[in-house]
C-alpha cells in the first residue's frame, strides 16, 4: 500500500515538474513595428528581388531561433532581421509566418539544409556594393545593412568584415530602430478628414 502512494506521489511530482517546464519554454517575442515601410520604388531592387531576400533573411532569422532555442539574443536578432524582411517585402509569407509563430511562443523548425550563413553573407555584400554604386538614401541604408549582416553572419569572410568595420568607424553602426521600430507619423489636418 505505502508502495503506491509512493508511485502516486512520484508520478505527481513528474507531472508538475513538466508542466512547468512547459511554461519555462515559453519566451517574450516583441514583434518589430515597421509601419508602411522605409523602402519605396525608388530601391534598386525589382519587386521578385525583395520578395526572394525577405524570404532568405527570414529563413536565415528562423533557423537561428530554432537553433538557440528560442534564446533571447537568437530572439533579438529575429526582430532585426524579421523587421527587414517585412521593409523589403511587406507580405513575404515566410515572415509573416515566424512573426506569427514567435508572437504565439512557437519555437519554428529549422531548416539545416537552406539559408547557410556563408552563402548568405556573400549574397548581401556582394549586393551591398551594388547598392552602393546606384546611390540614393534607400540604396546607401540598405547597402550599410546589408554590410553590416554580411559581417556578422560569416566572421570568416575577410573582405566583408572589412568592409563592415571601416563602415563602423566611418559612419557608425547601423541604426536598427529605423527598421525595428518605426513611428507613426502624425497626420496631417486634411488627412484626418478636417479642412
Amino acid at each position: 500500500m505505502n508502495l503506491r502512494w509512493q508511485v502516486v506521489a512520484c508520478f505527481l511530482a513528474v507531472s508538475v515538474a513538466i508542466g512547468a517546464a512547459e511554461e519555462k519554454a515559453k519566451f517574450d517575442w516583441k514583434p518589430p513595428v515597421v509601419g508602411a515601410g522605409v523602402f519605396s520604388d525608388k530601391l534598386g531592387m525589382i519587386e521578385r528581388e525583395r520578395e526572394e531576400y525577405a524570404t532568405n533573411l527570414a529563413g536565415y532569422a528562423s533557423n537561428r531561433v530554432a537553433a538557440a532555442k528560442a534564446s533571447a539574443a537568437s530572439l533579438n536578432e529575429a526582430r532585426r532581421l524579421l523587421a527587414l524582411s517585412l521593409h523589403l517585402s511587406s507580405r513575404n509569407r515566410k515572415a509573416l509566418v515566424l512573426n506569427f509563430q514567435l508572437s504565439h511562443g512557437v519555437v519554428p523548425e529549422a531548416e539545416p539544409d537552406n539559408y547557410r550563413p556563408e552563402v548568405l553573407a556573400g549574397l548581401f555584400f556582394t549586393r551591398s556594393q551594388v547598392l552602393k554604386e546606384q546611390g540614393g538614401a534607400e540604396n546607401l541604408l540598405l547597402a550599410k545593412v546589408f554590410t553590416e549582416l554580411s559581417a556578422e553572419m560569416d566572421p570568416k569572410n575577410d573582405d566583408a568584415v572589412y568592409a563592415s568595420e571601416l563602415q563602423r568607424l566611418d559612419q557608425g553602426g547601423v541604426d536598427w530602430s529605423v527598421l525595428t521600430d518605426v513611428k507613426k507619423q502624425a497626420k496631417e489636418p486634411a488627412e484626418e478628414g478636417r479642412p
